[in-house]
């Protein structure tokens, strides 16, 4: 599967190029046919839910926040829907539902025309109910900082109303991966909770990205291939899988401040590596490594508003969600049931 999205990338890269190429060898004699991609219409960012997809000139700041609610429930093999005796014919408890609320904010900053720099940091709460052999239920919840992610976007091009730019970044490990609850089996003391209940990842984690992006007088479109990569294995002896995504997106004017976006997305999720010396992989499907990871395809649905007039100009409202198409995940596990995202940005220039 990683072959696959090496290929997509190298596809896309070919292709993108060739249509540059094309662009330039076919530009009009007036300068006015040689219009820049610009963000600054309601169409001109992607859906809330995608970072890095665009770059500033010189001098430009954004600052952002972002709310995103992910809905998880009902039990899942591979493609398949699964129950909860299932999941307790090899562990003592199985998840019901998850819930994970995420603030994120974030800041860009173009130092030059080409660079453009940004950060990110958030804070998570999680919870989670499970269900235990004996049908007695129960629930855990962490909340706090999540780790922080810096990131560089190269503008590569960016001429007759098309543009590209390669985005790199570090993610630092911010967040706790020691987050503990008392449990109904612990007799009162606080013990390790699984992985997908920890805030952080641990490891320091290479960000990667490549994002294309096309308007016209209607409507623009954009696709944007990303990986985030984990390096090191963190204090107790595991990282988390490595994320690649593909998402491509359409948005079109709706009026003057207003734009309407569809999205779809491909998203592969490797499992856990290396494993929790304080987790017990038979407690609990959650805290077995091969339980983690998959293949999805989401689609999206967005709105986005901007404020093109007065003190508030270049203010600009957003919301999407999305829900799978396909889910194959690794071992049993709650499978997706929706992701809503609300998000403001204000751009200075």
């Amino acid at each position: 599967m990683k072959n696959l999205f090496i290929a997509m990338l190298c596809v896309a890269t070919t292709s993108i190029y060739a249509q540059h190429e094309n662009h330039k060898n076919h530009q009009h004699n007036h300068e006015s046919s040689s219009t820049q991609w610009t963000s600054d219409r309601p169409d001109g960012h992607a859906p809330i839910s995608i970072m890095a997809d665009h770059t500033h000139h010189k001098g430009g700041f954004m600052f952002s926040y972002r709310y995103m609610t992910m809905d998880m429930r009902q039990l899942r093999q591979g493609t398949d829907n699964a129950t909860n005796t299932d999941a307790h014919a090899n562990y003592m408890v199985a998840p019901q539902d998850m819930v994970m609320n995420m603030h994120m904010l974030g800041l860009m900053y173009a130092p030059t025309d080409k660079i453009t720099l940004a950060v990110m940091g958030n804070y998570l709460e999680n919870d989670m109910n499970l269900q235990m052999r004996n049908g007695n239920q129960f629930s855990t919840n962490t909340s706090g900082f999540g780790d922080v992610m810096v990131n560089a976007l190269y503008s590569l091009f960016n001429k007759n109303r098309k543009a590209m730019h390669a985005q790199i970044g570090i993610n630092i490990p911010t967040g706790s991966i020691e987050e503990k609850n008392v449990l109904p089996m612990s007799m009162g003391n606080t013990v390790q909770l699984p992985y997908p209940m920890q805030l952080g990842t641990g490891s320091f984690g290479a960000n990667l990205g490549l994002t294309y992006l096309g308007q016209c007088d209607k409507f623009s479109w954009g696709h944007q291939l990303t990986g985030l990569i984990n390096i090191n294995d963190n204090d107790q002896d595991y990282k988390f899988g490595n994320r690649y995504k593909f998402n491509n997106w359409i948005a079109a004017k709706a009026g003057h401040n207003l734009s309407v976006s569809i999205r779809l997305e491909g998203v592969l999720v490797d499992e856990i590596d290396g494993k929790s010396a304080s987790l017990n992989p038979m407690m609990v499907t959650t805290a077995d490594t091969a339980n983690s990871g998959g293949t999805f395809i989401n689609s999206g649905f967005g709105l986005n508003y901007l404020v093109t007039n007065g003190g508030l100009k270049g203010l600009r409202f957003a919301t999407e969600i999305s829900t799978p198409l396909y889910q194959d995940l690794n071992g049993i596990q709650l499978k997706q049931n929706y992701n809503l995202t609300f998000g403001m940005q204000y751009a200075l220039h």
